[in-house]
């Protein structure tokens, strides 16, 4: 198959539906009160229930994500909105992950090789197993920033990590110009974009031409 795409802190059901009828196949929801693109969990479910009414079965993988959220508030989350599935991109422990029953996946953000190996074998016994979700998605380190930095993770330390699980996902500083470079020297299961795409100075809003031009970039290839 070809890398999936995730256009990542959708907003509006209308960045979501472009997304989706242009060939997104996962669709990310930002439930962290603290990013730009955080969206409230009625709208996520008004978002979501219109696109599934819409597109049916060809409505993409709906994935939440969460920041040092506790479990039971995933869980609510994830039924109220009807998500299939949760990325945590905080300081998350393998046993979240556990409680999470398959569901979950967790976001790294190394700063160094050892570092992103240890995070491999730490959470390696708790990457699900379902297709439809990575095993683990790579971000860019920032000291203080979970995701959306704009910043890359190296191509060694991906190479390294994608060796070691069946399916990697690849975000960080990916644009429509570079995602295709990226995607030839790592070849990950998928990539992740959230401001790569997104309308100038307009956190959460997408610029459909930008969105257009990094999916039709990855599935080129």
């Amino acid at each position: 198959m070809s890398v999936r795409v995730k256009i990542c802190g959708v907003t509006t059901f209308e960045d979501a539906l472009f997304a989706a009828e242009t060939g997104a196949d996962l669709l990310g929801l930002n439930f962290y009160k603290k990013s730009p693109r955080y969206i409230a969990p009625d709208d996520a479910a008004l978002l979501c229930d219109r696109l599934r009414e819409r597109l049916g079965p060809r409505c993409p993988v709906l994935i939440g994500v969460f920041v040092n959220e506790v479990v039971g508030v995933i869980s609510a989350i994830t039924r109220k909105v009807g998500l299939n599935g949760a990325q945590l991109s905080g300081d998350e422990s393998d046993a979240m992950l556990k409680e999470l029953y398959g569901i979950g996946y967790k976001a790294i953000r190394p700063m160094d090789m050892a570092q992103a190996l240890d995070d491999v074998r730490y959470f390696a016994a708790q990457m699900p197993s379902d297709e439809r979700f990575p095993s683990l998605l790579l971000d860019a380190y920032h000291p203080h920033l979970y995701g959306g930095t704009g910043e890359q993770a190296s191509v060694e330390v991906a190479l390294a990590v994608k060796a070691q699980i069946p399916r990697l996902m690849l975000a960080g500083g990916l644009t429509p110009d570079n995602v295709g470079q990226r995607v030839k020297a790592i070849a990950p299961w998928g990539v992740d974009v959230a401001s790569g795409v997104e309308a100038p100075d307009v956190p959460g809003r997408k610029d459909p031409v930008k969105v257009r031009a990094f999916i039709e970039a990855v599935k080129a290839l």
